[in-house]
């Protein structure tokens, strides 16, 4: 229709009295208006379509047939009487006669004279005082929402830092089913969970899982269960659906159905390790996920499993050849498959970490780090990323790969200034679950000087709560170095909880209200010198009064490990107790040395700063008096690496002692600078 070409305005119409004065003056600016258009119009077409038409004949017939024009088609849509289309454009309601204001949508080209005496564009007369939305808040106009651009945070659903979600990031959501059933019969009824039921039978005579025989006399059929879960994004939108058909591995008896089952995983250290060494050259760490990674190992021991449902036989069960999910040798037998396919590979295994594989070519290396099913890479040189790529796509069946953006839990960004590390996403997941995403947040995780203790009169709390949060907690502190000392301390409750301990744990949530996105972060191409810093709180412990150890590692200002304990041992002294937390200390960064001779870095001489004089001094005495000799012996392997060379211990004033935060409560002050200091900060 005609009316669907017409440009609109805003108008403010001022000293109108009547809203039939409105009208006259529209229906006038309208008829006028339309005379001009449909005149313009029809003009227009007509010569368009006789040029069109003569264009196409003249292409079609030869030069000295005749041609006839065809008639003018007439036009089907009727154009809409004035008083009709006033009253579509009009306020729904009548507007007030003694107001000064009146609203209305009238086209743009309108007469000059009309707009000097009666109109004026509202824009350029608005008061500054009164907003756009003020005004149109108390009309009904079904477009009013289009002159609104800014909207309250408070209505705005999500997190603000992440951008506008497009239908980009709902791809998956076409394809996948959002249910999460308990049982068979219950996915049976979804398409989406058939086919991937499908894909795990496929990938069992892809990969000829098992065999279909009879059960010899004497031998245990071991039973079977599916198991339906959805995989997100860091996001939480579902991007996969996955069936799995699992072993019941309790049925399983030690030295009949299996022989070992320990399989090796990556520490979390060593993960943060290999994101320092990659920000230190500066290249990209990619992710790959193998599809159905245990289905790839094969069992030394004879097993038997029971038909699924769909298939049955009678008197006949599968003979397994490769394991399946539930069985208690599952990640030890792909563990074996993997690592003897990359070692005929020309790649070599850590001699600390048996999870890393690394492969060197001249003055380039390639890295790959192992945590179970779950694959992370990188390489100074690209074309050996594309190589090893290859390689394990020619040997197994990937599922995922690209750059490492979501590993273990961890939010990963990898950006031209360097490697950003944080746990964002959990802790939402973790505000949400315990009700305190709403709550008033907290500056530091523990208050100054608190202690807490045991509580005989207080009111017990659910264990299950309490440590369901510990445990929370815990895992946090993977990135979260700021909460260790806070955690740690509230895990020495799990026992008995009590509600003065309850609330120490929420204190913390609500800090980690306050800080969500705190992370790592490790800048690109800066150093990789290795150095520790140890301090211990004396009898910080009420219930026995024994201290506490705290210690952290760094890789030339990238924090890569830490901790903090409680010792095991009640000291008499604080050199004592200093001296205990730097051997604990020297343990860890000796670990270090050795993890990273595989990257190709040799350290001697480790540098350990200590604020205690009293320990350093007792660490390179070889003297040992009666104030030394109660020390059990095997912390005095500090002073035996220090004499080594392997170690060497300086002082640090207390004011830069880093370890300070994991040891004791601080001001808000104080656990900010160290926070600061330690490398934390915000994407």
């Amino acid at each position: 229709m005609y009316i669907s070409m017409i440009p609109f305005r805003l108008f403010r119409i001022k000293e109108a009295s009547t809203n039939a004065t409105i009208t006259e003056d529209l229906e006038k600016l309208f008829n006028d208006w339309y005379e001009d258009f449909d005149e313009t119009d029809r003009t227009s077409t007509s010569s368009d379509r006789a040029s069109t038409s003569n264009t196409s004949t003249s292409a079609e017939l030869p030069e000295n047939s005749s041609s006839a024009t065809p008639s003018e088609p007439s036009h089907t849509e009727p154009i809409p009487d004035v008083p009709t289309l006033i009253a579509t454009l009009s306020p729904t309601e009548p507007s007030d006669p003694n107001s000064s204001i009146d609203l209305i949508s009238v086209p743009s080209a309108i007469p000059s004279e009309l707009s000097e005496t009666a109109h004026e564009v509202i824009h350029e007369d608005l008061n500054q005082s009164q907003s756009l939305q003020e005004i149109t808040s108390n009309i009904n106009l079904p477009h009013a929402v289009k002159w609104t651009k800014d909207h309250p945070q408070t209505q705005i659903i999500g997190d603000l830092t992440e951008g506008v979600k497009t239908r980009a990031n709902f791809l998956f959501a076409c394809f996948v089913s959002k249910i999460d059933p308990k049982k068979v019969t219950e996915a049976l009824t979804d398409p989406f969970w058939v086919e991937a039921m499908q894909d795990e039978l496929l990938q069992f005579e892809r990969n000829n899982v098992w065999y279909l025989s009879l059960l010899p006399n004497g031998k245990v059929v071991i039973g079977t269960k599916w198991v339906f879960r959805n995989k997100m994004d860091k996001n939480g939108v579902v991007i996969r659906n996955n069936a799995r058909l699992v072993a019941q591995g309790y049925w399983q008896e030690e030295g009949i159905d299996y022989e070992e089952t320990f399989a090796p995983v990556a520490r979390l250290e060593a993960i943060r390790i290999f994101l320092a060494y990659a920000a230190h050259k500066g290249f990209k760490v990619y992710q790959m996920d193998v599809k159905l990674a245990f289905l790839n190992g094969k069992l030394k021991e004879e097993v038997y499993v029971k038909q699924h449902m769909g298939l049955r036989y009678p008197n006949h069960v599968y003979f397994l050849d490769k394991a399946l999910y539930g069985h208690k040798q599952a990640p030890r037998a792909w563990y074996e498959r993997l690592s003897t396919f990359l070692l005929s590979h020309n790649f070599h295994r850590g001699m600390t970490d048996i999870t890393l594989f690394y492969k060197k070519l001249n003055d380039d290396i390639m890295l790959v780090q192992v945590y179970v099913d779950d694959i992370i890479s990188g390489s100074t040189d690209t074309s050996m990323c594309k190589e090893f790529e290859s390689l394990m796509q020619s040997e197994f069946e990937m599922s995922m790969m690209g750059e490492l953006t979501f590993f273990l839990g961890l939010q990963v960004k990898q950006s031209a200034e360097g490697i950003f590390i944080n746990q964002a996403k959990y802790v939402q997941d973790l505000l949400k679950k315990y009700n305190l995403s709403e709550v008033s947040p907290m500056r530091t995780p523990m208050a100054t000087g608190l202690k807490p203790h045991k509580d005989l009169s207080g009111a017990s709390v659910e264990c299950k709560l309490y440590r369901g949060m510990i445990g929370s907690l815990l895992y946090l502190t993977t990135s979260r170095s700021d909460i260790m000392f806070a955690t740690c301390l509230c895990s020495r409750f799990q026992s008995n909880p009590k509600e003065s301990n309850l609330s120490v744990v929420k204190r913390i949530l609500r800090y980690l209200n306050k800080t969500p996105t705190l992370g790592l972060w490790y800048p690109l191409f800066s150093g990789f010198d290795l150095l520790a810093y140890t301090d211990s709180d004396y009898g910080g412990c009420q219930v026995d009064r024994k201290s506490t150890s705290g210690s952290c590692q760094f890789l030339e200002g990238k924090l890569v490990s830490w901790s903090s304990k409680k010792q095991n041992c009640v000291s008499t002294s604080t050199a004592e107790v200093e001296y205990v937390a730097a051997a604990n200390c020297c343990s860890q960064a000796l670990w270090m040395q050795t993890q990273l001779r595989d990257y190709g870095y040799t350290f001697n001489k480790i540098p350990i700063l200590d604020d205690s004089k009293s320990a350093i001094a007792i660490s390179t005495n070889p003297v040992q008096h009666y104030k030394t000799k109660h020390i059990d012996i095997r912390y005095h392997f500090l002073k035996h690496h220090v004499e080594e060379g392997n170690a060497e211990m300086y002082f640090v004033n207390t004011e830069y002692q880093l370890a300070d935060l994991f040891t004791k409560a601080l001001n808000e002050k104080r656990f900010n600078f160290l926070v600061e200091k330690l490398g934390m900060s915000y994407p």
